[in-house]
């Protein structure tokens, strides 16, 4: 509700009103017609007439450059795009988002969809057309009799939860706190208690959808079942979700989690273990390991992020053999909040870095998995790279292929090559970097998370949702048959 305050605020401050925000650029001139970007990469000339129209039909603000505000609405998280939309509309309310999609449609302008703005692939902005932002529709409320959720499309990770722990009540979202539940849920979402309770999409029990057409439409196991079941896993392809429903689950205040670390020379034996000890791992504990650059001696070190969710004395016992495991250089595992632990890899993921990263999954980590891990990180890691993965099996893995459009279900693990920067004139060493490295850990993966997708990966998409594919381009030319929602991991109408 701050983040919603502060947006209203500075609105006021620019300019009174949002329909007098866009009657005047920054120097008091009146507005002139602004030139957008088509779907099919054309232009179009919006008229200063039209724009009026659409700021006074809203509760939010539409934002263009030159107007206060403008460029720090259009920043996202991965710092490698520097996007000018033509217009940022802020959206206050459904009827906010429905009007904005109705005006994206009339114009033929290209759309993007902005929650928390996290897309690695920068899908959630763009140049010269239109961001529908969610930012300002963070509310949740938890119904603690019914065990429910409902989460507006543009709330993050962390209000969520805020909210559910305050009940002792828990669902899926994610290991980075300033994530967007919407981006997260709809392209599938791990988290620290996925294995347990199931992906972020599996967890959504309904949706408020503003489909192509401008029409708000609910979808639950009664209503539009179809539309439910492409929208937990499907991505953004069928519309602009701007309400969510999650089944949530009873948990511990505190969990036992937290991160133990290697140095690099005992890289064999970690993984090797980890193998094995992750295999037979219980649903509720969730192991991630990493190959990180740094460490004491500055040549790497292993590092495995815990999070035990159940009975702590039974947790201590099972997380026992990974913490006798040779000679760490460290071991943070404990009793701690679990919204604390939730956002431990916020700093490292910082808002605005520049980010690269190749990923897919594994379904077994076998030996000759391991050695071209280790092969890799020899050289990958001096230069900065990393090597993450995220444990999948339990609840996920039972969860039939076609129960949702989520398809990777077979996974037990994720694995991503990625680096992380600042100075933009270091781009093509670190992509370079990236890419090499990613050359010879893929051959060992299988499809890829459609939320860790990189900017030049969307060509493999059908393929990726296996079965499930044809259903989905069947419930897209439903849903969109003109394609409006492009800016994700497409899937075309059937």
């Amino acid at each position: 509700m701050k983040r919603r305050a502060f947006l209203q605020a500075s609105a006021g401050v620019a300019a009174l009103w949002p329909m007098k925000m866009v009657m005047a650029d920054a120097t008091g001139a009146s507005l002139p017609d602004i030139i957008g970007t088509t779907l099919i990469d054309g232009q179009v000339t919006l008229r200063s007439a039209a724009i009026r129209d659409l700021a006074s039909s809203l509760r939010g603000a539409v934002l263009v450059s030159g107007h206060a505000g403008y460029d720090q609405a259009r920043q996202v998280w991965n710092g490698m795009f520097d996007r000018h939309p033509a217009l940022i509309v802020q959206c206050a309310s459904t009827s906010d988002v429905m009007r904005a999609v109705s005006f994206a449609r009339e114009h033929e302008l290209l759309t993007a969809i902005r929650c928390g703005g996290h897309s690695l692939s920068g899908k959630s902005t763009c140049d010269g057309g239109i961001v529908i932002d969610l930012s300002s529709m963070q509310s949740v409320r938890v119904d603690p009799n019914a065990l429910t959720a409902r989460v507006e499309g543009g709330t993050l990770l962390r209000h969520l939860d805020r909210e559910t722990r305050a009940f002792g009540l828990v669902t899926t979202a994610g290991t980075v706190s300033h994530t967007g539940v919407g981006g997260l849920t709809l392209g599938g979402g791990f988290g620290r208690v996925a294995r347990r309770f199931g992906l972020a999409c599996d967890n959504v029990r309904a949706v408020d959808v503003v489909t192509a057409d401008g029409k708000l439409v609910t979808a639950d196991a009664v209503q539009n079942p179809d539309l439910l079941w492409a929208v937990r896993g499907g991505g953004g392809n069928f519309g602009v979700v701007t309400s969510f429903e999650f089944q949530l689950h009873p948990m511990d205040a505190t969990v036992l989690g937290g991160r133990i670390a290697w140095p690099y020379a005992q890289i064999r034996d970690v993984l090797e273990f980890y193998a094995e000890f992750s295999a037979r791992a219980p649903d509720e504990l969730n192991c991630d390991p990493a190959i990180l650059p740094g460490g004491p001696d500055g040549k790497g070190m292993v590092v495995v992020e815990t999070c035990w969710s159940a009975d702590k004395n039974a947790g201590e016992r099972v997380l026992q053999p990974l913490r006798a495991l040779g000679k760490p250089l460290f071991d943070q595992i404990g009793a701690k909040s679990y919204v604390a632990l939730q956002s431990q890899s916020d700093e490292a993921n910082a808002f605005g870095r520049r980010f690269y990263g190749k990923s897919g999954f594994l379904g077994e980590l076998r030996q000759a998995d391991i050695d071209t891990l280790i092969e890799v990180s020899a050289s990958t890691v001096p230069a900065g790279v990393a090597l993450v993965m995220q444990q999948g099996g339990g609840a996920i893995g039972r969860a039939p292929i076609d129960s949702a459009a989520f398809a990777n279900r077979n996974a037990r693990y994720w694995t991503m090559v990625a680096k992380g920067w600042t100075d933009p004139s270091e781009d093509a060493r670190h992509i370079g970097n990236v890419r090499m490295a990613w050359k010879q850990v893929e051959p060992r993966t299988d499809g890829f998370y459609v939320n860790a997708m990189a900017d030049d990966e969307f060509k493999r998409v059908a393929g990726n949702y296996g079965s499930n594919y044809p259903r989905l381009a069947k419930i897209k030319r439903r849903y969109d048959p003109g394609n409006l929602f492009r800016l994700n991991a497409n899937i075309l109408p059937a």
